[in-house]
């Protein structure tokens, strides 16, 4: 006999990185390559209690130029991720065994730079026409 079952799964928002709603209604939807981030800094992993992981909001990406997937920014990378192209901007939820988890770019705004996961120094961002338009407050965040 086959037991259907239906569950939900509910996160609840953490964007104390943004500074403003300046930008929040025009986000871009790309794909992250999960590959490339780090557990903990930049995503949680699904668990027994929790199915679903997620890569957390606020994390800085590029996109990587053979794939055109977008992964963690990175100002030393040489793969297209040096450029930001902004910020993911509301959790992304993966299930187990997921490489290629879509997300919403957040690529123009006000964002506090302390409250960035994983970290970001502004100073170390190169202007790049095809970058995000973000401006940073506050703080370096390590």
């Amino acid at each position: 006999m086959i037991q259907p079952y239906t569950t939900s799964v509910t996160v609840t928002a953490d964007r104390d990185w943004l500074a403003s709603r300046h930008g929040t209604d025009s986000t871009e939807t790309v794909t992250l390559d999960l590959s490339k981030f780090a557990k903990a800094t930049h995503y949680v992993e699904p668990s027994a209690g929790q199915p679903h992981g997620y890569v957390r909001s606020g994390v800085p990406i590029g996109r990587i130029t053979v794939s055109g997937l977008y992964g963690p920014y990175d100002p030393a990378a040489k793969d297209g991720r040096e450029v930001l192209a902004g910020l993911v901007y509301a959790e992304a939820a993966f299930t187990p065994g997921t490489t290629k988890v879509p997300a919403a770019l957040f690529w123009h705004g006000t964002a506090n730079t302390s409250k960035i996961p994983g970290g970001i120094d502004p100073a170390k961002i190169a202007f790049n026409p095809s970058g995000a338009q973000i401006r940073f407050l506050g703080a370096v965040s390590a």
